[in-house]
């Protein structure tokens, strides 16, 4: 899979900064925001805050799977 389009964030258990996510889903908070939730392949879970543009860019692209 190519890892430029794929959702990055920060690794909170390493402490590794834009760590490609890997099984993301995308979902839709309370306020109406949304955040995509995954692992970094070691096991490590992960989440982070998108808006909206990226969350529908990362669905499209089919790194992230829809989640509501």
């Amino acid at each position: 899979m190519d890892t430029s389009k794929m959702i990055k964030a920060y690794c909170l258990k390493t402490k590794e900064k834009n760590v490609p996510m890997q099984d993301a889903v995308v979902t839709k908070t309370a306020k109406g925001g949304y955040m995509a939730t995954g692992h970094d392949g070691k096991g490590n879970k992960m989440a982070a805050i998108l808006n909206e543009a990226k969350a529908m860019q990362a669905i499209a692209d089919g790194v992230a799977k829809k989640g509501f």
